[in-house]
């Protein structure tokens, strides 16, 4: 007989439901990635490549200034460890990336890891320079022509990091702007024209645009039919690192001849 008590009318007791889990979305890698608080374009051009079965994406942003010079900068490191700290507390990543070129370079890569490894330790640590060597060396390039968006006081610590590293940059271009939030509206076909002007000569090997709100991770793969050259940017090599990092492999041939290729032995991992 149905209860007639008024209090009890309409109600529904529900004990503690039974469950079980899963490795949930990232069954096979978990990729976080530090994204400056100006940034317009890097999120975008990682989930447009990091579109894999069981690979997830995990972005926290950092307090940064949208006018780029090396002091503004250098001003992110206090900031690098509690960003990569507050990614999914409590669970392990396989990598994380701490998305700005510049900054990496003014920093210098290893005070950029040592920053990551304080938030957390578990994960290999890389950055868009880091990234961006290992692609050269991956697709066997030495003489590099670098397109930036930065203005002089960024341009000359950037080209001299290259230098430093090991690699010629017999041309090296810039948009000369210092603010983020223009960076971001260069369009596309501007960055295409810069590419081919850049790579035409016999002695550059490849193109590598640099900066996170450069806008070529998808377009990559049809600027390197055009100009007969790779081109990799610092979003595009980026990821391809990340995944490399945590172990997959899947080849991704629509953002470029570096995405077919694996780590090489002689780059950095």
């Amino acid at each position: 007989m149905a209860s007639t008590d008024p209090e009890a009318a309409g109600k529904v007791t529900v004990g503690t439901l039974p469950f079980e889990t899963d490795a949930g979305i990232a069954g096979r890698a978990r990729i976080g990635l530090i994204v400056l608080a100006s940034d317009h374009t890097i999120e975008h051009e990682f989930r447009a490549i990091i579109d894999l079965p069981g690979v997830a994406l995990y972005a926290a942003r950092i307090p940064n200034s949208q006018i780029i010079t090396p002091q503004t900068l250098a001003a992110m490191e206090s900031h690098i460890a509690d960003r990569s700290s507050v990614i999914l507390p409590g669970v392990e990543l396989d990598v994380i990336a701490y998305g700005c070129t510049s900054a990496s370079m003014v920093l210098g890569e290893e005070t950029v890891f040592a920053r990551i490894r304080e938030g957390r330790p578990e994960a290999r640590p890389t950055t868009p320079v880091t990234a961006a060597f290992a692609a050269f060396d991956a697709l066997g390039a030495r003489r590099i022509a670098v397109i930036t968006p930065y203005s002089r006081a960024v341009n000359d610590r950037v080209r001299a990091y290259f230098t430093a590293g090991g690699y010629d940059v017999p041309v090296f271009m810039s948009f000369d702007v210092d603010d983020d939030n223009v960076v971001a509206r260069i369009s596309p076909d501007s960055i295409r024209r810069a590419i081919l002007e850049a790579g035409r000569r016999d002695d550059v090997d490849m193109v590598f645009v640099s900066c996170t709100s450069l806008r070529l991770a998808e377009a990559a793969s049809a600027a390197e039919a055009e100009l007969g050259k790779p081109v990799t940017s610092s979003n595009n090599a980026l990821a391809w690192h990340c995944l490399r990092l945590a172990g997959i492999a899947d080849p991704l041939p629509q953002f470029g001849r570096l995405h077919e290729l694996p780590l090489s032995a002689a780059g950095p991992a």
